[in-house]
C-alpha cells in the first residue's frame, strides 16, 4: 500500500461495500474534521476515473459538506495494492488511531516528546497511521505563545486561526492577541489575518535593524496610535538588508559556522532544528518577515544533519551529503566550457601534448582503446551554449586542417577519432600509417597535438591540471550568457557573484532579495545597463583551479583537482 494526498474531487464512491444505511449520516464527524482535520485517511483504490473510496465513504462525505464552506487541502488516501486485505488495513489504521490523543494540543505534545527521543516525523506519522503532513503540522503549534495556546483549548479561538497563527512571528502573534482581548478592535481571523500577516503593506519602523537616520525616504505616523511607519518598501529593503548583511557578517567574524538567510516570508520550522552551540558546528538561520521583522535563530542544525555528524562520530558512514552548490546541469555546463577552451589552448603546446599522450600511452590503454570526447550535453540550451563558444569554432577549423594534411577532406564527422557511441565508424589503419609517413616531423606533431586534445576526457582531473599549467584564461573564449544564468540555483553564491559584479553595497542591499532579482542585476552590469559596475567579470567556476563560493562541496572539478594536485609541486 502507498499513502498519497489526493483531490477531493478525484475521489468517487464505489458500489461495492456500500453502507446500505448511515453512509451519509456525518453530524457527527463534520465537526471533528472542521476541528482536527482528517486524522483517519480513506482507503481507496485507482480505477480509470481516478480512486475509488473502498473504506471511510463517511468521512468523504463530511469533506465534501465542509467543502460548501472552506477549501479543503488534498485527502490522505492509503492506495491499496493488489493483494491487499481492506478488512485488515482498516482495523491496523483504526489500532493505531486510537493511540491518538485527541486534541491538537495534546496530539503537539505527543509528537513532540517523540522528536525529542529521535524519531523522525515519516516515523511517528507511521506509529499513529497518519500523514508526515498532519505531524509537521501538529509540530508548528510550537511557535505559538503560550496565551494564545490558552485560548484555543478554552476554544474561544477557531482552528482555521490557530493553524494561520503558527507562521506568524511572536511579536506578531502578541499584537494579534492584543487586537482578541481588546473590546474596541477587531482581531482578524481566517483568510483576513493571512492577509494582515503576509499583506505586507506597513513596516513599522520598530523593524528596522538599522539607525532610522539612514533611512533615505519619508515616515508616516498613525494619528490614532503610536506606530510609525516607512513609506517606501523598495527603499526600506535596500537599508534593512545591508543591516542583515552586516549581521551576517559579524556573526561569521565571531566564529559562527555558517549564517543562512532565508527569503523573504519564509517559514522557519524550529521542530526541525536541534539546538547546537556554536563551538560543536551550530548555525545562524535569519527569519525575515514580510513586515520586515528580523529574527536570528542562534545556534541551529537541521536535526538529520545533526544525526549524520552523531553518527559519524561513532564511527558510521554518513548516509546522506550536503546539498551541493552546483546542480548536475550546471556542473555539465562547466565541464564542457572549460574542456573546450582547455584543449584549445593545449593545441598550441605539442611539447605537453607529447608528453600527455606517452603517459596516456603507459597509463590508461586497454589493449590501446582511444575514443574522442562525446562531449555530451544535459540539455539543448547547453549544447547550444557550447558551440557559442569562441574556442570550440577554433578547434573545428583546426579539425579541418588536420583532415587536409591527412587527405580525409571528405570526413564530415564531428571528430577525427570516433566516439564510443560511433559503431560504425572507423579509419583504415594503413591508409594513415602511410599518410603520416609521408608528412614532416612537424607536421606529425600538430597531428599528434589535436588527437590528444581531441581525447582528452571532459570533466576529467587533467583539464584542471591542464587549465593551472597553461593558464588558460576563460574570458578569451566564454563569457556569462543566459544558460548560465538560467542554470545558477544556489542564492548564497548568486550573492556572492553579484558582490564581485557590483559591490558589497548592492550585494548587501539585495541580501535577502530572491534569486532571479539578483541574476538580473548582475546581468544588468555586465551588459552595462547599470553604470559603474565590472563588465569583464568572470565566476570563480570558469578558474584553473575552480574555486567556489560557499563550503558546502559537492563540485567535482574541484573534488578532482584536490586529490591529484599534490603530484605537481
Amino acid at each position: 500500500m502507498e499513502l498519497q494526498h489526493i483531490d477531493l474531487k478525484n475521489l468517487k464512491t464505489t458500489a461495492l461495500n456500500v453502507r446500505k444505511k448511515g453512509a451519509k449520516d456525518i453530524a457527527d464527524l463534520v465537526p471533528s474534521i472542521r476541528s482536527l482535520g482528517l486524522l483517519q485517511p480513506l482507503l481507496v483504490r485507482q480505477n480509470c476515473e481516478g480512486f475509488e473510496i473502498i473504506a471511510g465513504q463517511r468521512r468523504f462525505y463530511a469533506l465534501q459538506k465542509l467543502s460548501e464552506e472552506q477549501n479543503i487541502e488534498p485527502v490522505p488516501c492509503i492506495i491499496m495494492a493488489k493483494g491487499d486485505d481492506a478488512k485488515a488495513i482498516e482495523a491496523s489504521l483504526a489500532e493505531n488511531i486510537a493511540r491518538l490523543p485527541m486534541d491538537e494540543i495534546d496530539q503537539y505534545k505527543a509528537f513532540a516528546a517523540l522528536v525529542k527521543q529521535g524519531q523522525s516525523t515519516e516515523e511517528i506519522a507511521t506509529l499513529f497511521g497518519i500523514t508526515e503532513r498532519l505531524v509537521t503540522q501538529r509540530l508548528a503549534i510550537a511557535n505559538l505563545i503560550s496565551s494564545i495556546l490558552t485560548a484555543y483549548r478554552k476554544e474561544e479561538i477557531q482552528p482555521t486561526t490557530i493553524r494561520i497563527l503558527t507562521m506568524a512571528t511572536k511579536r506578531q502573534q502578541k499584537d494579534w492577541l492584543t487586537l482578541f482581548n481588546s473590546e474596541d478592535d477587531y482581531a482578524p481571523e481566517g483568510y483576513q489575518l493571512k492577509n494582515w500577516l503576509f499583506g505586507g503593506a506597513n513596516i513599522p519602523t520598530e523593524n528596522a535593524l538599522f539607525d532610522l537616520a539612514d533611512y533615505k525616504g519619508g515616515i508616516v505616523a498613525d494619528l490614532f496610535g503610536e506606530e510609525q511607519y516607512f513609506d517606501c518598501s523598495a527603499k526600506f529593503w535596500e537599508v534593512q538588508n545591508t543591516a542583515i548583511a552586516k549581521a551576517k557578517d559579524t556573526y561569521l567574524a565571531d566564529g559562527w559556522q555558517d549564517v543562512i538567510v532565508l527569503g523573504i516570508g519564509d517559514y522557519f520550522p524550529s521542530y526541525e532544528y536541534v539546538d547546537t552551540a556554536k563551538e560543536d558546528g551550530g548555525k545562524v538561520y535569519v527569519h525575515i518577515s514580510n513586515d520586515g521583522e528580523v529574527t536570528f535563530y542562534e545556534g541551529q542544525l537541521p536535526r538529520k544533519e545533526a544525526q549524520a555528524r552523531a553518527n559519524a562520530a561513532n564511527g558510521e558512514t554518513p548516509t546522506t551529503t550536503p546539498k551541493p552548490e552546483l546542480t548536475k546541469a550546471m556542473q555539465n555546463y562547466l565541464d564542457l566550457h572549460r574542456y573546450s577552451a582547455v584543449r584549445t589552448e593545449l593545441l598550441n603546446y605539442s611539447g605537453i601534448a607529447l608528453r600527455l599522450g606517452v603517459a596516456q600511452m603507459i597509463a590508461g590503454s586497454a589493449l590501446w582503446t582511444v575514443h574522442a570526447d562525446a562531449q555530451k550535453a544535459n540539455s539543448d540550451a547547453i549544447g547550444d551554449s557550447l558551440a557559442e563558444n569562441k574556442a570550440e569554432g577554433i578547434f573545428t577549423s583546426q579539425r579541418k586542417t588536420i583532415l587536409e594534411l591527412l587527405g580525409l577532406e571528405s570526413n564530415t564527422e564531428d571528430t577525427l577519432v570516433a566516439r564510443k557511441t560511433d559503431w560504425l565508424k572507423s579509419h583504415d589503419l594503413h591508409a594513415i600509417f602511410a599518410k603520416l609517413i609521408s608528412l614532416s616531423d612537424a607536421e606529425v606533431m600538430t597531428i599528434q597535438t589535436f588527437v590528444i586534445a581531441e581525447t582528452l576526457p571532459s570533466g576529467s582531473a587533467m583539464v584542471e591540471v591542464l587549465g593551472d599549467m597553461l593558464n588558460v584564461d576563460m574570458a578569451q573564449s566564454w563569457s556569462p550568457d543566459q544558460t548560465f544564468f538560467d542554470l545558477l540555483r544556489d542564492k548564497p553564491a548568486i550573492n556572492a557573484m553579484l558582490k564581485q559584479v557590483a559591490g558589497k553595497i548592492t550585494a548587501d542591499a539585495h541580501i535577502s532579495s530572491t534569486a532571479k532579482v539578483q541574476k538580473q542585476i548582475i546581468q544588468d552590469c555586465l551588459n552595462g545597463t547599470r553604470k559603474g559596475a565590472k563588465q569583464d567579470w568572470q565566476p570563480n567556476y570558469m578558474a584553473f583551479p575552480m574555486t567556489d563560493y560557499t563550503k558546502r562541496g559537492g563540485i567535482e572539478a574541484m573534488t578532482g583537482w584536490n586529490v591529484v594536485k599534490k603530484n605537481y609541486g
